[in-house]
């Protein structure tokens, strides 16, 4: 007796994953704010060291700071990843129609520098400062806006390939990139001495945070429209 394909799997598992996710980010996010505002002494150490022995590093190696310098100022700047972003709304409008989903993209990346520079103020977290610098950054310096920026933007664009139903390798190969951005800027901003690794760590949650909560949103109305299929865009 032949059967029918396997039901997809249902939507609402999805949804409060998402939100389960959402919920733990928040309270990390929330958690090593308030570190980083009272000035937790072993937080201190832990970038000051960390920082000292980068910065070290990169007044040795010239060669690695500018390969580093190129790839935070133009590869992995956050105005290339806006601009990564704006590419992959403009594609899903062109080939599927979805506007909702370009706009759901469009307007989650722009929420994000909304937020980023919201905590930047609020905390108000000095960066740190050489007396050899090997680069320069402003504003204030927690959370990491590079940071923040890769992680929502290859979140995203992580979790559209899944929405869309491409194929293993090409959900593999996203995965790889996105990796190698996300890891890779926070180790450029670090190395060039214009961030505390705790920066970089709280640009990775909020940015993470965000995404969690872009993918209940976009959920969310899909959940309570009865006969929506699992797959193709919206």
């Amino acid at each position: 007796m032949r059967h029918g394909p396997a039901p997809p799997r249902p939507r609402p598992r999805r949804l409060r994953t998402a939100a389960l996710l959402a919920a733990a980010l928040g309270v990390c996010c929330g958690l090593l704010t308030i570190l980083v505002a009272v000035h937790w002494h072993p937080l201190l150490t832990a970038d000051g060291d960390m920082s000292r022995t980068t910065h070290r590093w990169a007044v040795r190696d010239r060669a690695a700071t500018q390969v580093f310098r190129v790839l935070t100022d133009w590869v992995w700047d956050p105005l290339t990843m806006r601009l990564v972003c704006a590419a992959a709304a403009v594609w899903l409008v062109w080939r599927y129609a979805a506007w909702w989903t370009a706009l759901w993209l469009a307007a989650t990346v722009a929420l994000a520098a909304i937020v980023q520079q919201t905590v930047k103020d609020a905390v108000g977290r000095p960066r740190p400062v050489w007396p050899d610098p090997v680069d320069s950054a402003h504003y204030a310096a927690f959370p990491s806006g590079h940071a923040m920026t890769a992680t929502v933007v290859c979140g995203l664009l992580l979790w559209l390939p899944h929405r869309f139903g491409a194929g293993r390798v090409r959900r593999r190969t996203a995965l790889a990139a996105a990796v190698v951005s996300v890891v890779g800027v926070g180790v450029t901003r670090v190395w060039l001495g214009v961030h505390w690794p705790s920066d970089v760590l709280g640009g990775w949650l909020f940015g993470a945070l965000l995404v969690a909560l872009a993918v209940v949103v976009h959920e969310w109305p899909r959940r309570r429209r009865p006969g929506a299929s699992a797959g193709g865009p919206r």
